[in-house]
């Protein structure tokens, strides 16, 4: 019997989101692999009402694609028919392999927890964002084969520049890219108010998202960046990884996250070639001590003796690490290596 790796593409209302640039970049990793849209031709129009009918077309035709054999690949959470495609490929005599990208039982809370596991045992696998949320699922009573992801894939054709040398930790150069907003990342705020920050902070997003933020000479706002001209421009030493209102842990429900999911921003760094500072109970901190690609942190307090610390040498082995990091998410390494592992277990050989 022939096992189609398949997956449902849909309309993504742009790609400025960390989200849909992740899953339109799974995409284009099944593509180049072989894979099989069962559903639309990708899109990107903006409107509410056209996106519900286009993605209802995408829903209905995999009714009408999906055969015997099929491994399809869905992207979690699909909204509002998740558990729909599930049923519909199981009654096809195909397996479907639920990706976790976000789970609405915790940001969000739109899920209680045990709605969640429920809708996920709907798949037949699942590949969790990595080990902790892997753990997560199965504490929790998740009872079919779960994976795990590691760092979600991050494609771009940007030419980076040089890297720099390792700076003097007075003059070290931190980047913190991405939305600004008050519930996400306050503690910015609290570094503003120290007088004597021990590194430069060039921070790209929107200022007037935190408001009362006071002027510091060592922090330093740029203007909204295209994702590729970031990556082929930026001239820093370490990406930072950190969300909540406070610089002693990560706090709030974003903070809370961390502990759970793989955030996007880091393969973002990484493609940059960056290496990350990122909080140490965070769930990719293994990851990030396992592969030498950056430092972890208890509290960004830490961060000045952990650069002082860090001699030339390791720097630039840890760049030489960031490197072979980033090469594999430019290839779909990590998306390609998880699906590998679910066919053995799923015990298809997929030629």
């Amino acid at each position: 019997m022939e096992h189609r790796l398949c997956y449902i593409s849909r309309n993504y209302r742009g790609t400025g989101s960390a989200g849909n640039k992740a899953k339109t970049d799974n995409e284009d990793t099944l593509t180049a692999a072989g894979a099989t849209n069962l559903g639309l031709q990708r899109s990107f129009h903006r409107n509410k009402v056209v996106t519900f009918f286009l993605d209802l077309a995408g829903v209905l035709r995999f009714v009408f694609a999906v055969r015997e054999g099929d491994v399809v690949l869905l992207q979690y959470p699909v909204k509002k028919y998740f558990s729909f495609l599930c049923r519909v490929a199981r009654s096809r005599k195909a397996r479907t392999v639920a990706l976790i990208h976000d789970l609405g039982s915790f940001r969000r809370r739109k899920l209680s927890v045990e709605q969640e596991i429920g809708r996920l045992m709907k798949a037949d696998y699942v590949i969790a964002s990595n080990d902790v949320m892997r753990q997560w699922l199965l504490d929790r009573g998740y009872q079919h084969p779960v994976g795990a992801l590691g760092l979600f894939d991050y494609h771009s054709s940007a030419a980076r520049r040089s890297t720099s040398a390792h700076r003097a930790p007075s003059t070290a150069r931190l980047v913190y890219a991405g939305g600004l907003a008050m519930r996400k990342n306050a503690f910015l705020l609290r570094l503003a108010e120290e007088e004597q920050l021990p590194y430069e902070l060039h921070i790209y997003g929107n200022r007037d998202g935190l408001p009362g933020l006071k002027d510091n000479a060592r922090m330093v706002f740029h203007p909204f960046t295209p994702a590729d001209e970031f990556i082929g421009s930026v001239d820093a030493d370490f990406g930072l990884v950190w969300d909540g209102d406070s610089t002693d842990t990560c706090t709030g429900a974003f903070g809370e996250y961390l502990r759970y999911n793989s955030p996007h921003k880091a393969s973002f760094y990484l493609r940059a070639g960056l290496p990350i500072v990122v909080w140490r109970q965070a769930a990719i901190a293994p990851i990030v001590e396992r592969e030498g690609i950056g430092l972890c942190i208890d509290s960004l307090d830490e961060l000045s003796a952990s650069l002082s610390a860090l001699q030339p040498a390791q720097y630039e082995a840890m760049r030489q690490h960031v490197e072979r990091v980033s090469a594999r998410l430019d290839g779909g390494q990590f998306l390609l290596d998880a699906l590998r592992e679910a066919m053995t277990t799923m015990h298809i050989n997929n030629k």
